[in-house]
């Protein structure tokens, strides 16, 4: 038999494997969202169509209601074929987890080079998405992402 301070040490070390890997699959939105950014910048269209649900709706920026996955793959496909990502980046994010849903919000930046060529464009905007969990994994079920306003310009006097 261990002694008891090994046993002790051991439960602990078991406890900790097992509440990492639970804490991250419960981190609803947050957690679609590092896997959509990380699709984005391998430039993997089947990852970033693995972050929605099959009947999910994305009102993505310059582009047409996507309702549903073909839709969807219809709209990504479109800004994949024209460019390559370079960078694709969440900033001020935001989460609220209740149960099986989960919200997000924040700032968004993609950086994005031309396949027909010319310089890097960056698209930067803001974003709400409302995550659901099904069948044991979190996804998309909503996606509303926006482009930045224009600047202001001061009034002529």
């Amino acid at each position: 038999m261990f002694p008891v301070p090994v046993r002790i040490m051991a439960v602990a070390l078991l406890s900790a494997g097992c509440a990492l890997p639970c804490l991250a699959a419960e981190s609803g939105a947050r957690s679609v969202d590092l896997s959509w950014a990380k699709a984005m910048k391998a430039n993997d269209l089947d990852a970033v169509l693995k972050t929605y649900a099959n009947d999910a709706v994305a009102w993505l920026p310059q582009a047409a209601e996507a309702r549903g996955a073909t839709a969807i793959r219809a709209a990504y496909e479109g800004l994949l074929s024209a460019n390559t990502v370079q960078d694709a980046v969440l900033s001020e994010t935001h989460y609220k987890t209740t149960g099986k849903v989960s919200v997000g919000w924040g700032k968004f930046s993609l950086t994005l080079l031309p396949k027909s060529g010319g310089a890097p464009v960056v698209m930067s905007g803001r974003y709400t998405d409302v995550a659901e969990r099904r069948g044991g994994r979190w996804v998309y079920v909503v996606d509303h992402a926006s482009a930045d306003p224009p600047a202001a310009t001061a009034p002529k006097p």
